[in-house]
């Protein structure tokens, strides 16, 4: 299973309206479009402004958000009737119907990458009136009502004649909406006063969500240190991603206090299988045969207290954890067996270009270690070192980069993870991959379901279309002022107040 939320004592509605919440990330989104970005700062700042027709609570089941109820869902699994919530606003005051989310889902099939990833199973979408959604299926697909809740490359509910591409102003439902943005200065978001809550108590990024703060902004700090700094002398109410070294330096502080998320997710380097060196598989083995994952999680997290290894794509306390295919394929460190796969490939002395960040202080070091071991095996590496905004527009292009560096959290459902999709950077797409996770994906029952997730573990360590380093847990910090904010793989501040 997926560790659950560890929720706030105390009630909401006790808690004193008014302030302001200054939120220190990593740097500047791409974009404000969540449809179109993976990233995970998109998807942090962009769940406060639009809403999706599901999303997650405490124990990570779907629940629903502006879906008044979960789905009717037809015998064979393939019609799903959405009763909308009615009295939903947008942030230019327009009532939010039918007409506006049968818009939005189209948008987001032909635009976000897990929209693509369901468009092909999908036979239509329709509004069967003002407050009624209709999906018509091609075949069952499990996954459908995860990828609908998940604020990542997001199903979100725009109006629909509000949806340009790219978008010109941002509307949406959520509880705040954006009223200025200053390029490397901040976003700041303001109370929409229109909005609709659900009622019920707060329960993960589901239930209740109170507009408590007047205000919250999101500045922009790239350094790490920075954010440590801004931690430590009181400037930040929270500070995301920060290296796990700082933890102790957190502790005991009057101005600060260390979150810590275990485990959180895992690094991943993603090989570019559509066209350069990495589209071939003796390649792509090579990396992985050279690579000691062991020190490159020392040398990103220090301390076994904040990593492990781990082969398998989740760790053993969840449903999904499987050892299948990982036997022989992880923290090998060999050199010389990586040469002669680099030979059989015809590779020898071709650039390796890693794409990667120091936004992510961890991202870089994992690249630093990862490259000395390559250039034993005998790869040319080029290091390419780029802002986190720079990174996620640089990926969508596959002439670009070879290796690129990123991270997942622990996801409730495997099919949202981006390695598996055709259209995510690194394009895998092969028979393997589409007979192992369509048969995952098409399977309704929950019990078969983690037997063929086994099947796709094993699809890719045979086919490596990314190396999963290890697990790690993640830090934050938040000020003891800050009041209501839930430990979460992507921070939320409805909810919270200020002391």
């Amino acid at each position: 299973m997926v560790g659950a939320f560890v929720l706030p004592t105390g009630s909401v509605e006790a808690q004193t309206k008014g302030g302001v919440v200054n939120v220190a990330t990593v740097g500047e989104p791409p974009t404000l479009d969540p449809m179109v970005s993976t990233a995970d700062l998109v998807g942090i700042i962009t769940q406060h402004f639009y809403e999706t027709l599901f999303t997650f609570d405490k124990n990570w089941k779907v629940t629903p958000l502006l879906a008044e109820t979960m789905p009717e869902i037809s015998a064979d699994g393939k019609v799903y009737t959405i009763k909308l919530r009615q009295g939903v606003t947008f942030h230019d005051g327009s009532t939010m119907t039918s007409e506006d989310v049968v818009a939005s889902l189209k948008r987001w099939m032909d635009l976000a990458s897990r929209g693509k990833q369901t468009a092909g199973i999908v036979a239509g979408v329709e509004a069967v009136d003002a407050n009624t959604v209709r999906m018509t299926l091609k075949e069952p697909y499990a996954p459908l009502l995860a990828l609908l809740a998940f604020n990542n490359s997001a199903a979100v509910i725009m109006p629909a004649k509000k949806m340009e591409n790219p978008l010109k102003e941002p509307v949406g439902t959520g509880p705040y909406k954006l009223k200025e943005r200053k390029a490397d200065q901040y976003i700041q978001l303001v109370r929409h006063d229109g909005y609709k809550s659900r009622s019920g108590e707060p329960d993960g990024y589901g239930g209740a969500r109170k507009q408590i703060v007047d205000e919250i902004r999101f500045v922009p700090v790239p350094d790490a240190n920075t954010r440590i700094e801004g931690a430590i002398s009181g400037q930040y109410d929270y500070v995301d991603a920060l290296p796990v070294e700082a933890f102790s330096r957190l502790q005991g502080q009057k101005t600060t206090e260390p979150v810590l998320l275990k485990p959180f997710g895992w690094p991943v380097f993603v090989m570019n299988t559509k066209q350069g060196i990495m589209s071939n598989l003796d390649a792509r083995l090579a990396v992985r045969t050279a690579l000691s994952e062991e020190d490159m999680l020392t040398a990103a997290f220090g301390s076994k207290d904040f990593f492990a290894l781990n082969p398998a794509m989740f760790p053993k306390d969840y449903i999904w954890h499987t050892t299948a295919g990982t036997e022989g394929a992880y923290n090998l460190a060999d050199p010389e067996k990586a040469k002669a796969l680099l030979k059989k490939a015809g590779s020898e002395g071709k650039p390796l270009r890693i794409l990667t960040s120091r936004q992510y202080e961890f991202h870089y070091k994992m690249a630093q270690v990862a490259a000395e071991y390559l250039k034993q095996a005998g790869f040319a590496v080029e290091l390419m070192v780029v802002d986190w905004a720079t990174l996620t527009q640089r990926r969508t292009d596959p002439a670009l980069w070879d290796i690129y560096i990123t991270h997942s959290p622990f996801l409730p459902e495997p099919a949202l993870t981006g390695l598996l999709s055709e259209s995510s950077p690194g394009w895998w797409s092969t028979p393997l991959r589409k007979k192992t996770v369509d048969a995952f994906n098409s399977e309704p029952d929950p019990a078969k379901r983690p037997a063929l997730w086994a099947e796709v573990q094993k699809a890719i360590y045979a086919e490596v279309p990314g190396i999963k380093i290890g697990d790690f847990n993640a830090l934050s910090a938040k000020s003891p002022k800050l009041d209501g904010v839930v430990p979460a793989p992507w921070p939320y501040f409805w909810n919270a107040s200020i002391k």
